[in-house]
């Protein structure tokens, strides 16, 4: 069947663009005079961004622990906190400055203030079922697409799963993109989030589950990727805009992934990778399936002069290879996208493990 799909409604890029945030949130506090909750990676504790934010003495301010990635405890910790500082007022907005943890994280508490229950029970497709408050995202990291994109992901320890909450109604409603946001991110961490689009995308090419306009968006991001990681400097000031794009488009994209994505969930459930990196680690173990992707991979990293340390599984026990296998092997869907509905045949528990003892 075909899916009716939506995009985020309103978008602005451009360098400066933070300095729009103030209009577009007075907007927002005349339609609905109750407070906004800012969340912020705790990246920024210690620097200045919150004091250039328009932030009222009534409103909140979160600062989002990212050391990890999302977890259901998490996300509805932080549900819980909203609440009590809300008292049962409705919010005007939910805004998200960071990268995919912050953006997925306000995401989740965003539904979960609208919707009963904890965030365990809304993993999977479709399963929101009321709007939850407006919602802006200020990426200040590229790569994840979670400004455009229809899921927050969400680690379930509980269930040894790595998976979103992925519903229409879990969109930004506005994103806000401006590339001065991304200057100062560590070199090695733009590079790891900044792939996740490539991959994404090249994994949505080269699978089955296919049409025309996710197609069109995944390859432009991948050129946009190209063009930024084959060039003398990623992180040049048009570079860094590009990569925004890349992200933004990526996103809007985000058709079914392939074999790359269920590796890297093994490795962030089981040994708290962050995703970005994961993916590089899951990408370097599958030329075989990936081999001009692979290729291209190797080339943008030698290029940018990425390290991507090996041993990370070298002292793993048995039963840790079987929670990597059954973390990984869980997603079906991605994993017949690429491989067939016969997956389990070629992904065989041997094989997958061997894959991680070659990280």
């Amino acid at each position: 069947m075909y899916r009716n799909a939506k995009n985020v409604g309103y978008y602005l890029i451009g360098q400066g663009s933070l300095a729009q945030l103030e209009d577009i949130l007075n907007e927002r506090r005349q339609k609905i005079a109750g407070p906004a909750i800012f969340f912020l990676d705790h990246f920024f504790q210690n620097q200045d961004l919150a004091s250039k934010l328009p932030k009222k003495d009534t409103d909140l301010l979160i600062y989002v622990d990212t050391t990890e990635e999302p977890t259901t405890e998490g996300v509805d910790s932080y549900r819980d906190q909203a609440k009590a500082f809300l008292d049962g007022r409705t919010p005007c907005a939910l805004l998200a400055f960071g990268g995919g943890s912050t953006m997925d994280t306000c995401k989740c508490v965003g539904n979960l203030l609208t919707n009963p229950g904890n965030s365990a029970d809304y993993q999977g497709w479709d399963l929101v079922k009321n709007p939850a408050p407006y919602k802006i995202a200020l990426p200040t990291l590229s790569g994840t697409g979670s400004e455009t994109s229809r899921t927050g992901i969400v680690m379930n320890s509980a269930k040894n799963i790595k998976l979103g909450m992925n519903s229409d109604l879990t969109m930004f409603d506005q994103v806000i993109l401006d590339p001065d946001l991304t200057a100062s991110v560590p070199r090695n961490q733009f590079f790891y989030t900044g792939i996740d689009t490539y991959m994404h995308c090249f994994e949505s090419l080269t699978g089955s589950y296919r049409n025309a306009i996710v197609d069109a968006l995944s390859a432009k991001a991948i050129d946009l990727c190209k063009e930024v990681f084959l060039s003398d400097d990623m992180m040049e000031p048009k570079n860094r805009e590009l990569l925004m794009i890349a992200s933004f488009i990526g996103g809007m994209a985000a058709g079914f992934v392939g074999t790359v994505h269920p590796i890297s969930a093994g490795l962030s459930m089981v040994l708290h990778m962050h995703h970005g990196l994961a993916n590089c680690y899951a990408l370097s173990v599958q030329e075989d399936i990936y081999p001009e992707q692979y290729k291209d991979f190797m080339t943008m990293m030698a290029k940018q002069k990425i390290d991507l340390p090996k041993g990370i599984c070298a002292n793993l026990t048995d039963d840790q290879f079987t929670a990597l296998y059954e973390a990984s092997i869980v997603h079906e869907k991605p994993l017949s996208n690429r491989l067939g509905p016969n997956f389990k045949e070629i992904f065989t528990k041997e094989n997958v493990i061997s894959r991680f003892k070659q990280m």
